[in-house]
């Protein structure tokens, strides 16, 4: 087994050899190397952590500590099976999220920078309460979310990929949009929904409608999104830019109505004990030749030779 440092201290069944890596380091040596079948990923997108697969003759389960993994998929070998993080992150990223919405509506970012002027901006700001909010990518993080969101006195839609009762599918997303106060992107990146929030989504929302994704950058179309955010038309909160970090000079940095946070929704205390608890769980079920859970690519059951 090949773990990051993050994930020691497991109590794992004695007939496991557990060697730890993370990235930037050197790679284990190659008789080590030739003995890994599961690889847990380092908390990091840097690409060594993928390119590290293709040293490791006899991988057969690769296992992300992250809950989007389309960073891992060119990275996949053939026969390998591909474990998410699903559950680890929800707690985190739901907290960022209803963190986003509300000081973004209460004017948080205003007060910050006023203070530093010593001005006192006294006015009328949005509330939360009574307004509607649209959860896109109804997941566990999603569900989440919405738990966090029931005490504001918020109304909540739903859209999924694949409609279900008290969900909506994608199919209903233009409609939906226009009906809300709050979008909070939370869906997972692939081809569909890759600039899925592009220039005719965001013609569609209300004036004043605020936008906040903790899901990936790609998703939102940017050059979309600034243009909406200069007019003073929309605001949002971004947890993921596209690019990421933007590169000193663009506009994301400068422009109006935007509230912006270092992709930092998963990355909190809530993290580590998670993480430790699913990989060990994981590694558990592979050592007594059960299906790993999590399974989101590759085959749905790895082999469990050890």
């Amino acid at each position: 087994m090949l773990i990051p440092s993050l994930a020691g201290d497991l109590a794992l069944p004695d007939q496991l050899n557990v060697h730890v890596w993370d990235s930037g380091e050197p790679w284990p040596a190659d008789d080590i190397l030739a003995r890994i079948e599961y690889y847990v990923m380092p908390y990091t997108f840097a690409e060594d952590t993928g390119e590290i697969a293709a040293a490791l003759p006899r991988l057969k389960v690769m296992q992300t500590l992250t809950a989007g993994y389309e960073h891992a998929l060119p990275y996949l070998p053939d026969g390998v099976t591909l474990c998410n993080a699903r559950g680890v992150h929800d707690a985190s990223t739901a907290e960022l999220a209803l963190t986003l919405t509300l000081a973004s509506l209460r004017g948080i970012p205003r007060f910050v920078e006023a203070r530093a002027r010593e001005e006192w901006l006294f006015d009328v700001y949005d509330a939360l309460a009574d307004k509607t909010v649209l959860i896109v990518g109804y997941g566990s993080i999603g569900q989440a979310v919405e738990a966090r969101l029931a005490p504001f006195e918020c109304d909540v839609l739903r859209v999924a990929r694949t409609a279900r009762e008290g969900v909506a599918g994608f199919e209903s997303l233009p409609e939906l949009a226009g009906r809300c106060d709050v979008i909070i992107l939370v869906c997972p990146l692939t081809e569909e929904t890759r600039g899925l929030v592009d220039a005719e989504f965001l013609a569609k929302l209300r004036d004043g409608a605020l936008l906040v994704n903790v899901a990936r950058g790609p998703i939102v179309d940017t050059d979309a999104l600034v243009a909406e955010l200069s007019s003073g038309r929309l605001r949002a909160a971004l947890d993921v830019t596209d690019p990421e970090p933007p590169p000193p000079g663009h506009p994301l940095w400068t422009v109006p109505g935007l509230l912006m946070s270092p992709h930092v929704g998963g990355a909190s205390t809530a993290f580590r004990p998670r993480a430790r608890r699913l990989v060990q769980a994981q590694l558990a079920r592979y050592a007594a030749g059960e299906p790993v859970a999590n399974v989101v690519a590759g085959p749905p059951q790895p082999g469990t030779s050890q």
